[in-house]
């Protein structure tokens, strides 16, 4: 049973809420699993504007990597290749053998993601996040639909252990019962939302920063797939059924290829590769 739960850095965890009409609908379909503007790589925000920490003097840390985590939608399993979310971890893991942790949870183990992000972190490895470790964090969250719930859940988690984001993308957004507080924490440097209305599962059409001062909105942007169909052959016919629209943009290339672009101006050069994204229909 999916729901939202908090969490702290002793991971522990409070509050498993019960799941309604949606939960079953989610859990049935998705078991398995326009245009839209281009986006250009928005200005940079020093981390330290979304940080609450001060550095201490003589304060020195070991760079953690830059960390990107994707949380999947449904009930998908992480090891579930025809899903974008998955594909994009594999290639930039690829593309970025150094300096870049890429992985992707499923939306239930947001505990086990907000674990690993610490002990990624801990770069002198004494058991406990120092505040120069917090501060020089570098972590990237994307998700589609409970993924994206995830991603936003994950920040705030995050922003409670006073640990900045760079960047959160959110893929049609459908929210997990009693998730909380569904803006952007103050945390979050930048943020955008992709998202479509078509279907009988679909995401929020707008995200809002909870301090706009800090959080820049990089937009909101409805793909449409009434005239415009993507190819899902490979995806189960109950998910093409029902999902249509929902499952549409989680496999729509001119989205995931704007994603990995917003992610991918924020890590090291990429190294020579001819790898792409390809779609699961091909």
């Amino acid at each position: 049973m999916a729901g939202s739960y908090c969490r702290s850095s002793s991971g522990a965890s409070k509050g498993l809420c019960p799941s309604i009409l949606v939960t079953c609908l989610i859990t049935l379909l998705a078991s398995s699993s326009l245009a839209a503007p281009i986006l250009k790589p928005a200005r940079e925000v020093p981390i330290a504007a979304h940080s609450s920490l001060k550095p201490l003097p003589n304060e020195t840390v070991t760079p953690s990597p830059v960390i990107v985590i994707g949380f999947l939608g449904g009930r998908v399993k992480k090891n579930n290749v025809i899903h974008r979310e998955v594909q994009l971890a594999m290639h930039l893991r690829q593309n970025h053998p150094a300096g870049v942790y890429a992985q992707v949870f499923q939306n239930s183990h947001g505990q086990k993601a907000f674990k690993e992000i610490l002990h990624l972190l801990d770069t002198n490895h004494d058991g406990t996040v120092g505040r120069a470790e917090k501060q020089h964090a570098r972590i990237i969250l994307y998700g589609h639909s409970w993924g994206a719930s995830e991603t936003v859940t994950m920040a705030h988690e995050l922003q409670n252990d006073k640990i900045p984001v760079l960047l959160t993308i959110l893929v049609d957004r459908v929210s997990k019962i009693g998730e909380g507080d569904p803006r952007i924490p103050a945390n979050v440097a930048q943020a955008v939302n992709f998202y479509q209305l078509d279907g009988l599962l679909h995401g929020r059409s707008i995200i809002r920063a909870a301090d706009p001062a800090k959080t820049q909105i990089l937009g909101n942007y409805q793909l449409d797939y009434k005239d415009t169909h993507v190819a899902c052959d490979k995806y189960p016919w109950y998910a093409r059924l029902f999902m249509g629209p929902h499952i549409e943009i989680e496999n729509d290339p001119r989205v995931w290829n704007q994603v990995e672009a917003l992610i991918s101006a924020k890590l090291p050069p990429e190294e020579t590769t001819t790898a792409t994204l390809t779609s699961p229909s091909e």
